[in-house]
């Protein structure tokens, strides 16, 4: 028997199960439950001793000296890919009650009546299960059967999902989601719950788990979870609830009439503890094996492993699979098979005797030894002449000019990187060539290192795609980074407004090759020093940074950047007479009072016309500050200098989040409406409409206006942020009132000099508009179209709203790659109209220049692959690849134009999209 004494909490531990844990402070209900403990504690190190005492003396010293030798005591456990059984939950009991709505709110809203826990405290509610892991859902949910609750909300209940524990990852989580009934038909989530199934050291969790539940929301199953199950208060429950998991475990002997007085106890604490907090808890309970269960990856055999297999094979009499047989073993050992695929047969060895089998280390891109000794055999200069003086003929010549135009996602072959660094010195005069020899160097070779970094000040001058190439996650090198930011200084502030979004990303690349807190970084000075010098930049760098200072990876990276960034702004000269810092300040005072209203008018047990009203009082009340303050940037556009709001035309759209729509009055005398949203993520959205802005800015460039107008986009927090708003309407609103947007156009800018009525201008902007956002959303591949989220403003502008699917992913099955709808059509007169030549026209100049411009888009998307955006993450391997997809750069120009116009005919005439749009009016008219 040992024992051992903590002089914090006084902890006694015995090694045979019995764990007493007492505080020098304790309350009486404290005492009384100790108490009950210690009498059992008594009764057990009586039994220990007597059993002590029969032990032999040789066996004592054994344990003593077997200790001394190990300093530890054996572990023995499980691997979870051993674990073949389905994952399995156990649903206990839901502890927490929400206070019912008064009589009076009910009728003010008769809905509510028909949520079943605003009348009943123990109304009838079902549980739904799903495994989510590394953000993706891994397999269908499951839920609880019908239960009809009397006293007490309890299932007891146990749930078997569709997914083995062998074949879930560490990241793997449960999303649990209380639904409870919202009328006929209708289901609202009573609450949500996300939960780990391994703790932090990678042991699957088992016994019973107390959950924090999160009400009115549904259970998010992301890594980045907003319900997280983890119960932080470490109150006397909590410390019970742990002893009581010992209980259950037969860590604590078990004294039945002794367990029953605690448990009452213990029962009286927990419902005043809850009644006190209004605080809902899930109760579940996990399997227990008879080992810790530890997370374990599949591990495939090397070859020497096979090789002793089959010795040992031959050596018992088994013959060894032959070519000639063609017969092969079913198992290897460790129970892994050795066949390409888990779970096959080796296949028959070709080749005088070898096996296929799978390499995992092969998709990890390692080196190869033999090509690694090969390069340096190559590149020594002790082969050959100098490099310096080398010169291609036309056939390499030819070759390399074809490495140039790969693509930035193109990897290069070792022959390649040879070529590239044997003629180095020659490609010196080639801005495009820098990126490709960067790509060739061996930066484990120090001679290597060396020389680059003698050769890239000699380097011709690169363009900005590629300067922003080499601050992504492939170049590591300080030395490099300094040059891509050396390579932007020369950019103006209106080009770089362009790219910050991805330049504050590209901090976290910096930050992995410069230090902990990132104060060397290149990068980092030189944002903190133009945007202190820039009203504009300065603005837009401050939100960017505080979104990003929400996630935990990052947070002491980018608080980091702020400090300097305020240090900074502090040192400027304009500081005396306009203070910068006292801006932003306010800008986040101001964002702060939006999202609580946001907050409480969504919260509101109200109808839409009294959200309105409570709404224009809030801004008009003086005391609040808003109808009149000092002049202020807009933190959605700093552009903007808003000097006040007009209450009147504030309003609450229709919705479930109630987004506010907000009228600024600004310096010049004019008004800027806008939009604020709680409860959504606006980032994907915000990065899609800066492609769009950065897309018209390259057409403008070469002369070609497309009369494009995105509207600005601010995620102030991962789950709010500001919109422009623009008085415009929906196709699908407009064919209702007016039949055809050409009849829409002609009512608010009639012209009877025209063949169509409409005034020139106007249906130039239709034109244009059209051709620019149908090339854009094609590459984009953004999804979900329909004839709600295309809008069209009076004076002609065509444009696209919500971009929640990207990148290919849509809801929608047969979805064309481009929304080219009749009705857009109709508007410019039909499919034969000269306009709509005119049309097909504009898209294929568009096409042709956004293509040249294929590697700056890339290059930013790629800096984009970590910064939570949801449809980048679900495959961040392909997101810009699929993007690099649309551009067909493997084709000739001529070519992809040509594929170009059948894309159009085929969006066009495709019939399923048609389908689709009826049906979504018509679940749109049944909804209002």
């Amino acid at each position: 028997m040992k024992l051992f004494l903590c002089p914090e909490y006084n902890i006694i531990q015995i090694y045979h199960g019995i764990t007493i844990s007492r505080h020098r402070h304790v309350s009486q209900t404290r005492i009384c439950f100790r108490s009950c403990v210690a009498n059992r504690l008594q009764k057990a190190v009586r039994r220990e001793i007597a059993s002590s005492n029969k032990a032999s003396h040789q066996q004592a010293t054994h344990i003593s000296s077997t200790n001394q030798q190990l300093h530890m005591e054996p572990f023995t456990f499980a691997t979870s890919n051993q674990l073949k059984l389905n994952v399995s939950v156990r649903i206990q009991n839901l502890e927490g009650q929400k206070p019912l709505v008064p009589y009076s709110q009910l009728l003010k809203n008769p809905e509510l009546k028909f949520v079943g826990s605003n009348l009943s405290p123990v109304s009838d509610l079902y549980i739904s299960v799903q495994v989510y892991g590394d953000n993706k859902p891994l397999g269908v949910p499951v839920q609880t059967a019908y239960k009809s609750f009397k006293a007490a909300r309890a299932w007891k209940e146990w749930l078997t999902l569709p997914v083995r524990y062998c074949d879930i990852p560490r990241s793997a989580q449960l999303a649990i989601t209380i639904w409870d009934l919202g009328g006929p038909d209708k289901e609202v989530p009573y609450g949500g719950t996300t939960v780990r199934l391994f703790d932090a050291d990678g042991t699957l969790k088992k016994g019973r788990q107390k959950l924090k539940v999160w009400l009115d929301v549904e259970a998010d199953g992301r890594t980045e979870t907003v319900t997280d199950s983890t119960v932080e208060s470490n109150d006397e429950m909590d410390r019970l609830e742990k002893q009581i998991k010992k209980h259950e475990s037969g860590e604590i002997p078990r004294v039945d009439w002794l367990d029953n007085l605690a448990f009452r106890q213990i029962e009286q604490i927990q419902k005043k503890s809850i009644k006190r907090t209004h605080d809902h808890f899930l109760y579940i309970d996990f399997p227990r094996f008879d080992f810790p269960v530890v997370f374990c990856d599949f591990e495939y055999p090397t070859l020497a492993a096979l090789a002793e297999a089959a010795a040992a094979e031959k050596e018992n009499g088994i013959a060894t699979p032959t070519a000639s047989t063609g017969h092969a073993p079913s198992t290897t050992q460790s129970g892994v098979v050795g066949g390409s695929i888990p779970g096959e047969p080796i296949p028959a060895p070709v080749d005088g005797g070898m096996i296929r089998i799978y390499d995992p280390e092969a998709a990890r891109e390692r080196d190869n030894p033999a090509e690694a000794k090969h390069m340096n055999l190559v590149r020594s200069q002790r082969n050959g002449p100098s490099d310096r003086d080398l010169k291609p003929n036309a056939r390499i010549r030819d070759q390399l000019n074809d490495i140039l135009k790969y693509p930035p996602t193109h990897e290069l072959n070792p022959d390649e990187k040879n070529l590239i660094w044997k003629f180095r010195y020659y490609l010196t005069r080639d801005k495009r060539a820098l990126t490709k020899f960067l790509k060739s160097v061996v930066w484990l070779d120090a001679r290597e290192v060396k020389g680059v970094l003698e050769l890239l000040p000699k380097w011709a001058e690169v363009d900005v795609d590629d300067a922003l190439e080499l601050l992504g996650p492939a170049f590591t090198n300080p030395a490099v980074r300094t040059y891509a930011v050396a390579r932007l200084k020369k950019a103006d502030d209106n080009e770089l407004v362009l790219y910050l979004l991805q330049l504050v990303q590209a901090l976290k690349f910096e930050r992995q090759q410069s230090g902990e807190h990132n104060s060397e970084s290149s990068l980092a000075q030189f944002l903190v020093t133009r945007a202190s010098e820039n009203e504009t930049l300065g603005s837009l760098l401050y939100w960017y940074l505080a979104v990003e200072m929400e996630f935990k990876r990052h947070k002491k990276l980018y608080e980091r950047v702020v400090f300097e960034f305020m240090h900074q702004l502090e040192a400027t000269p304009e500081a005396l007479d306009r203070p910068k810092r006292s801006m932003l300040a306010r800008q986040a005072t101001l964002n702060k009072t939006f999202n609580s209203l946001a907050i409480e008018i969504r919260d509101m047990k109200a109808k839409r016309e009294k959200k309105i009203e409570h709404l224009k009082n809030y801004i008009a009340d003086p005391a609040h500050g808003l109808l009149n303050f000092e002049p202020l940037p807009l933190p959605l556009d700093p552009s903007v200098i808003a000097v006040g709001m007009i209450p009147s035309e504030s309003n609450v759209f229709k919705s479930t989040l109630s987004p506010l729509m907000m009228t600024f009055k600004t310096a010049d005398g004019g008004k800027y409406p806008m939009l604020f949203k709680n409860g959504d993520d606006l980032r994907q959205d915000q990065l899609v409409i800066q492609t769009f802005t950065l897309m018209d800015q390259l057409l403008r460039k070469e002369n070609l206006d497309l009369k494009l107008s995105p509207y600005k986009i601010l995620a102030s927090s991962p789950t709010s942020g500001m919109i422009q708003f623009v008085a415009s309407k929906p196709i699908a609103t407009i064919v209702r009132e007016y039949k055809t947007i050409l009849e829409f156009l002609k009512h608010h800018y009639p012209d009877g000099s025209t063949r169509e009525g409409v005034k020139a201008e106007v249906l130039d902007n239709y034109v244009k508009s059209c051709a620019g956002y149908c090339v854009i959303t094609y590459i984009l591949g953004v999804g979900d179209r329909h004839l709600d989220n295309l809008l069209v403003t009076p004076d002609g502008f065509f444009f696209h709203a919500d971009f929640g699917f990207i990148l290919g992913h849509d809801p929608k099955i047969f979805a064309p790659q481009m929304k080219l709808c009749k009705e857009m059509v109709d508007g410019m007169g039909g499919s034969d109209s000269v306009l709509f030549k005119q049309f097909k026209g504009y898209c294929y100049t568009a096409f042709s220049i956004l293509r040249k411009n294929a590697s700056l888009i890339l290059n930013l998307w790629t800096l984009m692959i970590d910064a939570g955006i949801p449809d980048v993450e679900r495959e961040p391997d392909t997101a810009v690849l699929k993007i690099q997809e649309k551009f067909w750069l493997e084709s000739g120009e001529e070519e992809a134009l040509g594929r170009f116009e059948v894309l159009i005919g085929d969006s066009l005439n495709a019939l399923f999209p048609i389908v689709i749009d009826r049906m979504h009016n018509i679940t749109q008219y049944w909804k209002s």
